[in-house]
């Protein structure tokens, strides 16, 4: 006799209910980065936006950072961390292979004996979390899942690239998603593009380390990309992907209220609501300016900064899109907590 599984007995909807981000003490201006590049302050302002950003210092560890923004979230979501049923962290540089830092992470919050793991999907690495958090919920696996975007880009950073030197910053950004009575976070529209994968990169593996006593002649590993093919790509492509993710959801760029992409680049959020044709009113996340590209914490910390300002609302239509490494990209719309 062939036995029958019982039904899943999940929510049949999630929604975001509670954000928290952490930014390290320590802000580093664009005449820092000038020591190492022959560069401007203007220049770098034209080409990415930015005139600040954190990093992170030795006790701001990818752990430290990430229990910072989820306290937060955990208190905004208004739950016992006990409830939580799966941790999830999108990094990429956390660099023990294992165990993975959730794990850590999960303890720390107090969130007991939960599913924790760790997913390596660069800048779309928190939208990819949160696909699988609704995916949790839905199938009821956890009533409760604690999202995590945090990054140590300082750690990978060549201060000595032109192209790259003044772009990374790091952070964390923490989201607790559970059981909603209507939609709220709409179909994501994702994907890769492993062809291109060249032209965001680390540029060395670590496996040159392997066996050798004298690593003097070997530069250490950072990331690297191809600016002007990440540009044409993440304005022409990435801005197909967020008008699918609306399409999915049932939702005009007139029904917006805040549009929170990947704080990579500022000419490249600028083009992007450009090309999508976004009305005036929708309020558009530029947290890069002060924060730069922090990756995978990138989205849910300008998702923190926006609610706290008052340039957002509980309940506002947010589309969220992220894409980098991989060539990876994630798109969905949202309620915002």
């Amino acid at each position: 006799m062939t036995a029958k599984i019982k039904p899943s007995q999940g929510s049949p909807y999630a929604r975001i209910l509670g954000v928290g981000g952490y930014r390290p003490t320590r802000v580093v201006g664009n005449d820092e980065i000038l020591k190492h590049i022959d560069s401007s302050d203007e220049w770098i302002r034209s080409r990415s936006g930015i005139a600040t950003r954190h990093w992170a210092g030795p006790e701001e560890t990818v752990a430290m950072m990430s229990v910072e923004a989820s306290g937060k979230a955990i208190a905004d979501a208004g739950i016992d961390p006990a409830q939580i049923g799966a941790v999830i962290v999108s990094t990429v540089s956390h660099f023990k292979q294992t165990p993975a830092i959730a794990t850590e992470i999960a303890d720390r919050v107090g969130a007991g004996r939960p599913a924790a793991f760790d997913i390596s999907a660069g800048c779309a690495g928190f939208g990819y979390g949160l696909t699988l958090a609704k995916g949790l919920i839905s199938e009821g696996s956890a009533e409760y899942v604690l999202v995590i975007g945090v990054e140590r880009l300082s750690d990978l950073t060549d201060l000595e690239d032109r192209a790259t030197a003044f772009l990374f910053g790091d952070g964390a950004g923490a989201v607790v998603v559970g059981p909603a009575k209507e939609p709220s976070i709409g179909p994501t529209v994702w994907g890769s593009e492993g062809d291109k994968s060249e032209t965001i990169k680390q540029t060395e593996s670590w496996e040159v380390y392997r066996g050798r006593t004298d690593v003097s002649d070997i530069r250490y590993p950072a990331i690297t990309q191809e600016g002007q093919a990440v540009f044409r790509w993440a304005v022409f492509e990435m801005a197909k992907v967020a008008q699918e993710a609306l399409d999915r959801a049932g939702v005009r760029a007139d029904d917006l209220d805040a549009f929170i992409p990947h704080q990579a680049n500022m000419r490249i959020i600028d083009s992007m609501v450009k090309t999508l044709g976004l009305p005036e009113h929708v309020t558009v996340a530029r947290d890069v300016a002060t924060t730069g590209n922090t990756s995978a914490a990138s989205i849910p910390l300008a998702m923190e900064r926006l609610l706290a300002t008052g340039q957002a609302k509980s309940g506002d239509t947010a589309l969220v899109i992220g894409f980098g490494a991989g060539l990876a990209y994630a798109a969905t719309v949202v309620t915002l907590p």
